[in-house]
C-alpha cells in the first residue's frame, strides 16, 4: 500500500504593481493558518492594488479554505484593489460555481493571463 502525503506551499512574489500569491497542494483546514499567514504577510508589508492567486496546483479545497478566498477578497475590496483567481478546470472551477461566488470571483485560466491584464492596463495609464 502507498501512503501519499499531500505536500502544501505557499509562494509569493511581486509582478509590477501586483502581489502573486502561488499555492500548491490540497487547501484544507490543516494549512489554512499558513496560507492565511502569508497572505496577510504580502498584504501587510506592500500589497499592491492587486493580488493574483494561482490555484492552478490546488486539486482539493474545504469550507475553511475558501472561507479564506472569501476574506482576501473582501479586503482587497476594502482597500480598493482587486484579486483575480487563475484556476483550471476541476474542483475549485466547481466550487466557485456551487456557491455562486463565481459572481464575485474575477478569474483568469493562467498566470500569464492574469498578469497582462494588469501590466496592459498598468502601462497604459
Amino acid at each position: 500500500m502507498m501512503i501519499v502525503i499531500s505536500t502544501f506551499d505557499v509562494q509569493t512574489w511581486h509582478h509590477g504593481p501586483c502581489v502573486v500569491v502561488r499555492v500548491v497542494g490540497e487547501l484544507d483546514m490543516a494549512v489554512a493558518p499558513r496560507l492565511r499567514a502569508e497572505i496577510d504577510r504580502a498584504l501587510d508589508g506592500r500589497g499592491g492594488p492587486c493580488m493574483v492567486m494561482d490555484l492552478t496546483e490546488v486539486p482539493f479545497c474545504d469550507s475553511v479554505g475558501l472561507g479564506i478566498l472569501v476574506g482576501t477578497l473582501t479586503r482587497m475590496r476594502e482597500t480598493r484593489g482587486r484579486l483575480v483567481l487563475v484556476v483550471g478546470p476541476g474542483m475549485i472551477t466547481h466550487l466557485l460555481t456551487i456557491t455562486n461566488l463565481d459572481r464575485h470571483f474575477e478569474t483568469r485560466g493562467s498566470l500569464r493571463e492574469a498578469l497582462d491584464m494588469f501590466t496592459l492596463s498598468h502601462s497604459s495609464g
